[in-house]
């Protein structure tokens, strides 16, 4: 099960991934950018620990209604955006998958510029 050191640790493991706390009504809300960009958002010291990811739509939908544990982003644009419950239901595979296709949705927007100083895997495929 995926807590809150080892969400922040897998967000973090990106390249060119950030913590910021820009909310200061809410300075315990994490916000993991690239480019300045957020693809993750959480509370590490709620429980249940939650993570708010970006998703494409199609993919958003289908998870949602294969997961009880996946529901529309919490104050975020719910069709691009998924809210995922940590509290073990779900594989640690699915949630780190779920991490790293939003990082790549965000960095696939990047300026090609950016993209190539990631060393993004994405760019190679291009």
């Amino acid at each position: 099960m995926i807590n809150a050191r080892a969400l922040r640790a897998a967000c973090l493991d990106f390249n060119g991934a950030t913590e910021e706390f820009p909310f200061p009504r809410h300075p315990d809300v994490s916000t993991f950018k690239v480019g300045g960009k957020i693809f993750a958002l959480s509370t590490l010291t709620d429980l249940p620990l939650t993570v708010s990811l970006k998703c494409e739509p199609e993919l958003a939908e289908r998870l949602r209604a294969a997961h009880s544990e996946v529901v529309p982003g919490y104050h975020l644009n719910k069709r691009h955006w998924n809210t995922v419950s940590l509290e073990g239901s779900l594989t640690d595979r699915l949630v780190l998958d779920m991490i790293e296709d939003s990082y790549d949705l965000v960095v696939a927007s990047l300026p090609r510029a950016q993209r190539l100083l990631l060393d993004w895997p994405g760019e190679r495929q291009r």
